[in-house]
């Protein structure tokens, strides 16, 4: 039933309350200090690495994945774990190579960086840039996937629903990073129990379809009832390959999916951005560790919903409109749970989301104040102001995603969708940082090339199928037939579009410094990138389950 009972909605308040008090107070005693711009958007030194790596999840974990990610999981298994997997090892390179790199050159937002590396006119254009971007796409998805989950389990209308989540994100973040960070905390907390309860009820539902009891036997009979679903590396003829080509997740183009996403986007890095070298790498390393569960939480629950489904325990409740819909798979798993349990769930969804909500809205302000109002409208603006314009956007950038996000049309869109809708712009981006971070040539004209050429270029190779025979790139791995058509898989097209935007900014890089253009390269020295023996401990052991994990489900 789509509904809450009194219990269930107890267990809410009492979350909500947790949340809401404990920020408060967090707000309350840093509201005795003289809260300057760097302190309000950065909570510049205060958080430490548990707060740091518990809300890089409690952003990175969204409606996207919960909803997402499980359908993914009930439609092609844990092949879509990659996701996660991959990204504990790219939280590492990031901790190891990235943030040292901003740290030492005082970098505290994306667009900064790109200022001081290549020019204010490269940096004003991808503020701007990103500001639409977290807004339209990023800001009113989340919101709006947030919602329809939430809306689907309580039975409350849609809107009601995009409305007080987005209330409630107001309230989180307009009390700063430090509240954001220390509130993610709680966050996390919930969205893993209440996570855990879904899967542990999964489970237990498998276990008992079979005559059995117990979470471990359930996935036990799991893996074996649904073998098909368990295996990381699709093979050409795998239907799914179109959204996981093989190889690539491991030594493709899903490098540019993660290290664009944990190491060149402000929503994530700047949990990092105001804390000391030793502090960010640790709470990196938390998440990565935090990041090696999540598939248990967001993966497991839509493999248990297949077999279920398959075993026809459950199937009118996965059709809409008559279509089989996998993004169904989580929803209707949480209406089977009992009272009070529910509750929790609900709670935890609901942190997944408003975590997600307010950490994109502090970017948002971060970058609006900081890198445009602040340079193109007010260059001596107080410090007080500059943290009143901050939650000023703070509150229009979630109205404004009130409104955009019913017109968007992604009810049927997904995890993978969105992945590949992003994944238009990574490949650019990604080259523009790693290039301005290690080579000192890089131009403003080939990070330019590389921003606006990488989209282009993405969306010809979109198209390119629709005009040209690719059936040749087929033997390679490069092209599977979709609907009588050879299309490149995404992952792969980002990972050309990557190759070509730096083969491109070498080409302009060295032409244009041949021709006497001085280049301004960072503050770099080979002992910054030197990790302290506990990280590097810590490190080995989060690879070395990586590799044991796909060693046993490969």
């Amino acid at each position: 039933m789509n509904s809450l009972a009194l219990e269930d909605y107890l267990v809410f308040l009492v979350y909500f309350l947790f949340v809401a008090l404990y920020g408060f107070w967090i707000y309350q005693k840093k509201k005795s200090k003289v809260a300057d711009s760097k302190d309000y958007f950065l909570a510049e030194g205060s958080l430490t690495w548990w707060a740091i790596g518990a809300s890089l999840i409690a952003s990175n974990i969204s409606a996207e994945q919960f909803i997402g990610m499980s359908g993914s999981g009930f439609q092609m298994g844990l092949a879509i774990a990659t996701y996660e997997w991959m990204a504990a090892f790219t939280l590492i390179i990031v901790a190891v190579f990235f943030i040292p790199v901003y740290l030492k050159n005082k970098i505290f937002t994306m667009p900064q960086f790109l200022g001081q590396r290549y020019n204010e006119t490269v940096a004003m254009i991808m503020a701007v840039f990103w500001l639409l971007l977290y807004i339209v796409v990023n800001l009113s998805s989340i919101l709006f996937l947030g919602a329809l989950a939430v809306s689907s389990i309580s039975g409350i209308d849609f809107t009601v629903c995009m409305i007080g989540l987005a209330i409630f994100a107001i309230i989180i973040t307009l009390g700063g990073m430090k509240v954001i960070g220390y509130t993610d905390v709680i966050q996390v907390f919930f969205l893993i129990l209440g996570g855990l309860a879904t899967t542990y009820l999964a489970l237990e539902l498998v276990a008992s379809h079979y005559g059995e009891t117990g979470v471990v036997k359930g996935f036990s009979l799991l893996t074996t009832q649904a073998n098909e679903h368990f295996h990381m590396i699709f093979t050409k003829d795998n239907p799914n390959y179109i959204d996981l080509p093989g190889l690539s997740v491991l030594i493709g183009g899903m490098w540019i999916v993660n290290l664009s996403y944990w190491g060149c986007n402000q929503y994530i890095t700047q949990r990092a951005l105001g804390a000391d070298l030793k502090t960010a790498r640790a709470g990196l390393l938390f998440a990565a560790v935090l990041k090696l569960f999540m598939p248990l939480i967001v993966v497991v629950p839509g493999i248990a919903a297949y077999l279920l489904y398959k075993e026809d325990v459950f199937s009118g409740e996965m059709f809409v409109d008559g279509k089989l819909m996998a993004d169904r798979a989580y929803p209707v798993l949480l209406n089977l749970l009992p009272t009070g349990l529910k509750g929790l769930s609900f709670a935890a969804l609901t942190a997944a989301v408003v975590a997600s909500l307010a950490g994109k809205a502090n970017s948002i302000a971060t970058i609006f104040a900081l890198d445009i109002y602040k340079k193109a409208f007010k260059k001596d603006v107080s410090e007080k102001s500059l943290v009143k314009v901050g939650k000023i956007v703070i509150v229009v950038s979630l109205l404004l995603a009130v409104v955009i996000s019913p017109f968007l049309g992604i009810e049927k869109g997904g995890f993978q969708y969105i992945q590949e809708y992003t994944g238009f712009v990574s490949p650019g981006i990604f080259a523009m940082f790693v290039l301005g971070f290690f080579w000192k040539k890089t131009t403003s004209n080939a990070a330019l090339f590389a921003t606006i050429g990488g989209f282009i270029l993405s969306v010809i190779f979109k198209v390119l199928p629709n005009f040209v025979d690719l059936e040749f790139l087929y033997q390679f791995g490069f092209a599977v037939p979709v609907n009588g058509v050879f299309e490149i898989p995404f992952i792969d097209r980002m990972g050309f579009v990557f190759v070509i935007c730096v083969i491109g900014m070498a080409i302009i890089s060295i032409y244009e410094t041949n021709r006497g253009l001085v280049t301004k390269g960072l503050e770099i020295d080979s002992s910054m990138f030197k990790p302290d023996p506990k990280f590097t401990v810590g490190a080995l052991l989060v690879i070395g389950i990586i590799v044991a994990l796909y060693s046993v489900y490969w």
